[in-house]
């Protein structure tokens, strides 16, 4: 049986959520989540010494509140949200998660909250609040506007994000000319409520147990009781219940994206999307057609894919990854994997079944199978991972676990702490909302048996079995439907698709580029989104479109620096 795992549509892993984890089988704790492509550097406060995603020193003080809105057109019943001042002051206040509180400190960036409405269609009733991160242009007299970052996920931090990244584009045209802007999606980091469905302990429990590997009759009735469980506890533990849970989906995050620029003092948006950011990027251009500026795509989720589809289409993708890390690997006298590429799936096989019956000790925690494979995933995001990944596998040759927990625990946003950030309930809860339910338990076996076809290395071995996962017993029901996005009179976006992205394939940026009447950059590498990662092609490509509206020649290809 294969796991499904319902990574990305963003940019990482999941289970509960999406039709969920195969990669888990359809486990409604195991939310996979896309890692912000401008943090994927943090693994190294978890395990080395990168440092990509640290903070300076010294933080500013004092608050200053503007108002700029409303600015360009404002729906009916509106008009207060529009215009109303936003507050900026410490970050400090924000963070909500060890990562967060390291690059919330940076000199420069202030932070605020976005109040709008909880249920759209009711303006006048409850109310939540979006947090936002802001780091100015450090050459106000040529400022062009903000510019406005999402990290995919869905559900992924834009605060933690935008801090990152601010350090990258110092410097640049970018940093110089815009306001480097980052929200918490609803539901999600520093906006509030926050969705709230397991506890610290309860995710510990669910990674540790490999249940969703049982595919008899009764290892499919307890997955579907887990995942019941979880669907009802969602809507019990978090604020509004239902009707937060309701309105979480992409529909909802654009609307509020809308007010954002508004109260940012922009008559357009400029934005720049990443993996499931991509999804965010398309659906506002088609809400808010007149109030695009600029979009950067990297990425892309195919528009016109199922939930289904879309999964096995990322199976796939991280099938050609893992080859990929096999090739670079069994040129090593090291390799975990032997010397051989054919013999390669079942060494790692040979190595990660065992841990369903007999999990390996990580300190006070088992490494499961999950635990395994969700490490091996993590790694297979970007080559730089790949040597710690190849530690990870000879460690668990000697019965030892520590780089693959690490691994893993990055993937599911587990701090040093103990403390998992919102991310993954998140997950689950804005995918449900996104996509319709899968409930044909046929077209859940046919699904794994497609998925294990294309990423063989995740099959654990054991018979297939057809559990429902979370989002089929969501307390709400979804929000929209596949479909190219109508987007009649919005600029050209620039698209940028990597050829070996493990997460979202190269053909779903083609095919988006296309639907968008946009342009179109090749990466030549494996690694799960580029922009603003110091590749000087692309990033040359992003910049000279976003300061002056140029796009790339038609066919533009870049590649890895040498």
């Amino acid at each position: 049986m294969s796991r499904l795992v319902c990574f990305p549509n963003a940019v990482t892993v999941r289970s509960s959520s999406c039709i969920a984890e195969w990669h888990h089988h359809v486990v409604p704790a195991r939310e996979r989540y896309l890692l912000p492509a401008s943090c994927l550097a943090a693994i190294g406060l978890l395990i080395s010494s990168l440092t990509a995603c640290s903070s300076d020193a010294g933080e500013q003080h004092g608050t200053v509140t503007e108002t700029n809105g409303p600015v360009g057109p404002v729906p009916d019943g509106l008009d207060r949200f529009y215009a109303q001042p936003l507050t900026w002051e410490p970050c400090s206040p924000y963070a909500t998660s060890a990562n967060a509180e390291r690059t919330f400190g940076a000199t420069g960036q202030r932070c605020a909250r976005l109040t709008v409405p909880l249920d759209y269609a009711d303006p006048g009733g409850e109310e939540i609040t979006i947090g936002l991160l802001r780091r100015e242009a450090s050459n106000p007299d040529a400022r062009i506007g903000s510019l406005v970052l999402n990290p995919g996920g869905p559900g992924a931090s834009g605060m933690v994000a935008a801090a990152s990244t601010a350090k990258q584009v110092e410097g640049t045209p970018l940093g110089e000319r815009f306001d480097l802007v980052g929200f918490d999606p609803r539901g999600v980091g520093a906006s509030r409520p926050q969705v709230d469905c397991l506890t610290d302990a309860e995710r510990d429990a669910d990674r540790a147990d490999d249940g969703e590997t049982d595919g008899s009759p009764r290892g499919v009735a307890e997955q579907e009781a887990e995942a019941k469980t979880f669907a009802r506890q969602c809507a019990q533990r978090t604020e509004h219940g239902p009707e937060m849970l309701a309105n979480l989906g992409t529909r909802d995050v654009v609307k509020d994206m809308d007010v954002l620029r508004s109260a940012l003092g922009d008559e357009k948006l400029s934005y720049v999307g990443y993996s499931y950011g991509t999804r965010i990027g398309y659906t506002y251009a088609e809400a808010f057609p007149g109030n695009v500026r600029a979009l950067v795509l990297d990425g892309a989720l195919d528009p016109e894919q199922n939930a289904v589809d879309s999964l096995v289409a990322q199976g796939k993708g991280f099938g050609v990854a893992f080859g990929e890390f096999v090739d670079w690997c069994v040129q090593r006298q090291d390799c975990a994997l032997g010397s051989d590429p054919a013999g390669a799936t079942g060494a790692y096989q040979d190595l990660v079944r065992p841990l369903i019956d007999n999990p390996v000790p990580a300190g006070e925690r088992p490494l499961s199978y999950e635990d395994a494979t969700t490490g091996t995933i993590q790694a297979l995001y970007a080559e730089q991972f790949w040597e710690k990944l190849n530690t990870g596998l000879n460690q668990l040759k000697q019965r030892k676990a520590g780089m693959l927990m690490a691994l893993a625990d990055l993937y599911n946003q587990r701090d040093e702490n103990g403390h998992y950030a919102s991310t993954q309930d998140a997950f689950t809860a804005i995918r449900c909302v996104d996509d319709p339910r899968v409930t044909d338990k046929q077209e859940i076996l046919e699904a794994q048996r497609r998925y294990e076809a294309v990423a063989p290395f995740l099959d654990d071995g054991r018979p297939d079995g057809a559990a429902l996962d979370a989002c089929a017993f969501w307390p709400v029901p979804s929000t929209s439907e596949p479909g190219l996005p109508r987007v009649d009179g919005v600029p050209s976006p620039l698209v940028v698709s990597t050829t070996n992205d493990p997460a979202t394939p190269y053909e779903a940026g083609v095919n988006l580029a296309r639907a968008m009447d946009g342009a179109l950059v090749t990466f030549e590498g494996t690694q799960h989104t580029v922009f603003l990662q110091g590749n000087e092609c692309v990033d040359g490509a992003g910049t000279a479109y976003l300061v002056d509206g140029t796009l790339p020649a038609e066919g533009t290809r870049c590649t890895p620096a040498k």
